[in-house]
């Protein structure tokens, strides 16, 4: 079954979808003002160095403190969060209540390389596989085959396997796989956080830079475990700024998580 909505799909259809192949596929889900106002915010924050700053926050939490700016605090990537159909559609997906997790923005070139066969899913307190992680895949500039694609692996987020499982593939073509290479600007990409995916790189002469921005949600139900080692600051900052507008309450509160586990953590930025 293919996971692009189609004219006339119902809830139950899109969660069938979701929970036989992993993924959903948002074509031009972002409309252009916000487009507009995001593009120049991920270049900020590759240019200026706030990225790089961010990934060393993660790697060194004792040094470097929280970093000096997060990517919610940008105005539009703060919008970005509650964007209304992103929403709904997630909704669907998890139910009333759920909690934003990370958020990271990239802009990827041809000297960006591709990413092995893996997946992101985070465990909660619970062990429990029925309650959902959600990644939210917004390419800004769309995808097409010169600036590299996604590939996924339908109905591998039922395996229980470890994130990197794959990793020794590199971005190999697998058996069953289906690649994601031709969505118009502003298309999200809905994953069950489980889902084994690799990133392809672009060719060596890309049209055009990839834009991205990734952001991850967890259905209420069980503390789920975060990645970044300020995540406390995180939330706090989304209330301050109010970015769920009284609209989605527990979206950005702290109890739905345990405590931060250096040991177990890469950078995630």
């Amino acid at each position: 079954m293919h996971a692009f909505p189609q004219e006339g799909d119902t809830v139950t259809t899109r969660q069938k979808q979701f929970a036989e192949s992993g993924y959903l596929v948002l074509p031009g889900l972002l409309p252009d003002p916000l487009l507009g106002s995001l593009l120049p915010e991920v270049d900020r924050w590759v240019d200026e160095g706030l990225r790089d700053r961010s990934i060393a926050a993660c790697l060194a939490p004792d040094v470097h403190g929280p970093p000096p700016l997060l990517e919610l605090e940008l105005p539009a990537h703060g919008r970005l969060l509650t964007h209304e159909p992103l929403m709904e559609v997630l909704s669907e997906l998890m139910g009333p209540s759920f909690v934003f997790h990370h958020l990271h923005s990239d802009r990827h070139g041809a000297a960006t390389t591709g990413k092995p066969w893996h997946h992101d899913h985070e465990p909660n307190d619970r062990e429990d596989p029925d309650l959902l992680m959600v990644h939210a895949l917004h390419y800004l500039g769309g995808l097409d085959r010169t600036v590299g694609s996604l590939a996924v692996l339908p109905g591998s987020h039922r395996e229980h396997a470890d994130k990197t499982a794959r990793a020794h593939l590199g971005t190999a073509e697998l058996p069953g796989e289906v690649v994601i290479d031709s969505l118009p600007p502003g298309s999200t990409v809905l994953m069950n956080s489980a889902l084994f995916h690799a990133r392809r790189p672009a060719g060596p002469a890309p049209s055009r830079p990839r834009y991205f921005v990734d952001a991850s949600y967890c259905q209420a139900g069980a503390r789920w475990r975060p990645v970044k080692p300020y995540w406390r600051y995180m939330l706090s900052r989304a209330r301050e700024l109010d970015l769920g507008g009284g609209r989605w309450p527990e979206l950005f509160s702290a109890r739905h998580f345990t405590e931060y586990a250096a040991a177990e953590r890469g950078a995630t930025a």
